[in-house]
Parts: structure tokens; C-alpha cells; sequence
């Protein structure tokens, strides 16, 4: 059906958006041995090139674990982190030198930007990320953000680039996120089975009741699955952005605003830039367990944590890291920058911020997190 009917059915959200964060995964990119599939990457730039218009478009794009898989004779990807590292090393410029060719026929530039947690969790490294990405995109440039595999440990990864996308999209101010996949949606159950049906939109949580989600991917080169894609989904749409999870096959369509793929709608609004990496981006380097007392406070009142709310300290930091706050059972609750290093904490525990400064200076007399620097994690 064509005319006044298809019209009606085009995802306004989508169609207004001018500013794209795109996600592809690695399976849709390489074959299932490793190794970059030309016409694969060529289509997905097809599809980004003719859609681009006067939109703005910022490729996240996995594959380079999988592209250096078989230049370096693996048959499948490496459990240990060493040899991941020498796949993405070699990998990472197979990738990007196939998409600069492949935007080239159109006349467009490619830029590469390698993000890891540190990048996007500390304020000073994810404001100069972000200008970056403005000033390529400003310059006509496609950025092409990948995690870097390269130089990342376990405790600075992302771990999959389905989150990665929806931190850059909130980074970059984007108006929509799409994920693509080898899945062409969200399905109510295993959608290889009879009778399970494609979530057409999602509208909150509530939508998400009982409906059984994959963890795996078909491919097998990648470390997403379709629990990263959901909650890479909730992730944006809470920041206020609107998310398309789609397969590459329907990328058209998902840009064009038809109605693919399902569609999550924005849950909340945009938040301050730090709080989103601090929840969803951050490795805490410490914990700080709280009095039922300052618990409260701190969730329902939306108060800093001061040193007489402290019951307890664990780990190695220094004032500036991001550490987890804890109820007496354990349970984080918020997560927030400290403004003291852990050797310091100790003599501070239960005391008033005037005692503190009368002891031991006026430096000590302020908050350990301010509110400011804090998000709760569980209400």
C-alpha cells in the first residue's frame, strides 16, 4: 500500500530526527569464520549515505575483534584478553579502512574515534569527546566509534557496544538511536519458535512484563545479545531518547521512519551529562556503606552524603573516583564521585562536618559526594 496510508504509518520521532547514533553489530558485518564481508559493510553504507540527507549521522560499529579473526588464523573468537587485543589491533584498521573506501564513493570522509569507560567516565575525557565528535560532524565527517579493544582491561570496558551506542547518543545530543542486528526486532519470545510475535513499540517497562529475552546472538563474533539491545534501549530512552532496534536488512526502513523493527519511546528526559556516564559507564574503584539514616537522605531527599552517614569504607581510590554507596546490607543504592581519597575516610566516619573542621581544618568541612556528583541507582 502506497499514498496517504503508508504516510500515516511513518514514526514521526524518527522522521524529524536530524542527529543519528547507529549501531551495527559485528554479525552483520563479517562472516561467520571472521573477516570483513564487503558487501555487507557496502549495503550498510549505501543505506547511511542515501539517508544522511541533511540529517547528521554517528556510526558505532563492532567488528573488529571479528575482522582480524582470520587474517591471524583463528577460527573463532579468543576467550582471554590478550588475544582479543592482537585481533582488534589488527582488525581495527581492516574496519576503518573499508569503510573510508566504502563512504568514498560518496564523496565522504570517515573519522575514527576508540572510546573506553575511562573516556567517557571522567569529566574532562568525555567533554573532549565530545567535542570531537561535534567537530567531525560539523566538518561533514562520519564518526566511526568503536570501543578500544586495543589497550582496555576488564575493569574498563564497556563490554559491549549496544550500551557504548546509547552513552554516545546521549554524548552527542542525538535525536534518535537505532540498533541493528541479525534480529529484525524485539520478540515477545525465542522468535525461532511458532508462534512468538514481533513487540512492535514499547512504551515503558510495564511492556517488557514477562516477555522473555535472549541473551545470544546467532553469529556467534559478537558480546551482545538481546539483553544488551534492551537494556541499551532503556538506557537511552530514558535520557529521552527514542531507539529502533532493527535488523541491517531493514536499516532503510528504520531511518525512513516506517514502521520496522520495534520502536521504544522515550521513558524520560535528558539528564546532566556526568549522571548518565556515572550510572551506566563507571567502575567503581570503592564502596562507602551508609547508615539507614544517610540511606534516606540520600534517595528520597536527594541529599549529599556527609562523613556522619558513613558506617563503613572498601577499596584503593582518590578524590575524584567514582564509588558505589551501599545500604548495611550490601545493596548499592547510588554511585558518586568522592571528594576525599580512601586513606582519608577512616577518621572521618560518623563524625559532623564542624568537628571534623574544627580537628582537622577547614578543608574538611564538606560533603564526601556531593549531590551533584550522585545518581541513585534503586528508589
Amino acid at each position: 500500500m502506497s499514498g496517504a496510508g503508508e504516510s500515516q504509518r511513518l514514526r514521526q520521532e524518527v522522521v524529524g530526527a536530524r542527529r543519528i547514533v547507529v549501531k551495527v553489530g559485528s554479525s552483520s558485518l563479517t562472516t561467520a569464520g571472521g573477516g570483513l564481508d564487503a558487501d555487507r559493510v557496502d549495503a550498510l553504507v549505501d543505506t547511511l549515505a542515501k539517508a544522511s540527507g541533511d540529517k547528521e549521522i554517528v556510526l558505532v560499529s563492532s567488528g573488529a575483534i571479528a575482522a582480524g579473526l582470520a587474517p591471524l588464523g583463528l577460527d573463532r573468537r579468543p576467550r582471554d584478553l590478550a588475544r582479543q587485543q592482537a585481533a582488534a589491533s589488527v582488525g581495527q584498521g581492516l574496519l576503518v579502512a573499508r569503510y573510508t573506501a566504502s563512504f568514498a564513493r560518496y564523496g565522504r570522509r570517515v573519522g575514527q574515534v576508540l572510546l573506553t569507560t575511562d573516556d567517557t567516565s571522567r569529566r574532562a575525557h568525555y567533554r573532549n569527546a565530545r567535542r570531537t565528535l561535534d567537530q567531525l560532524l560539523a566538518m561533514g565527517a562520519v564518526p566511526v566509534v568503536n570501543e578500544n579493544d586495543t589497550v582496555a582491561t576488564d575493569e574498563i570496558r564497556f563490554g559491549d557496544n549496544d550500551r557504548l551506542a546509547a552513552l554516545v547518543a546521549h554524548l552527542v545530543r542525538a535525536d534518535l538511536l537505532v540498533l541493528l542486528s541479525d534480529v529484525d526486532g524485539l520478540y515477545d519470545g525465542d522468535p525461532s519458535l511458532p508462534g512468538t510475535s514481533r513487540i512492535a513499540e514499547v512504551q515503558g517497562p510495564a511492556d517488557l512484563e514477562g516477555v522473555s529475552i535472549g541473551s545470544a546472538g546467532k553469529a556467534g563474533v559478537g558480546t551482545g545479545g538481546m539483553v544488551t539491545k534492551v537494556e541499551a534501549a532503556r538506557i537511552a530512552a530514558a535520557a529521552g531518547i527514542p531507539v529502533v532496534l532493527t535488523s541491517a536488512t531493514h536499516a532503510a526502513d528504520a531511518l525512513g521512519g516506517r514502521a520496522t523493527g520495534t520502536l521504544f519511546h522515550r521513558t524520560g528526559r535528558r539528564s546532566a551529562d556526568r549522571l548518565l556516564w556515572l550510572a551506566h559507564a563507571s567502575t567503581p574503584r570503592g564502596a562507602l556503606t551508609l547508615d539507614e539514616g544517610a540511606v534516606r537522605a540520600v534517595i528520597e531527599g536527594s541529599a549529599s552524603l556527609l562523613p556522619a552517614g558513613i558506617a563503613a569504607v572498601e577499596g584503593e581510590f582518590s578524590a575524584g573516583d567514582p564509588v558505589e554507596l551501599r545500604d548495611t546490607g550490601g545493596r548499592a543504592v547510588a554511585r558518586g564521585l568522592v571528594a576525599f581519597d580512601a586513606a582519608e575516610i577512616p577518621r572521618l566516619l560518623g563524625r559532623s562536618t564542624r568537628d571534623l573542621a574544627r580537628e582537622l581544618g577547614p578543608g574538611y568541612e564538606r560533603e564526601v559526594v556531593h549531590r551533584d556528583d550522585l545518581v541513585v541507582l534503586r528508589r
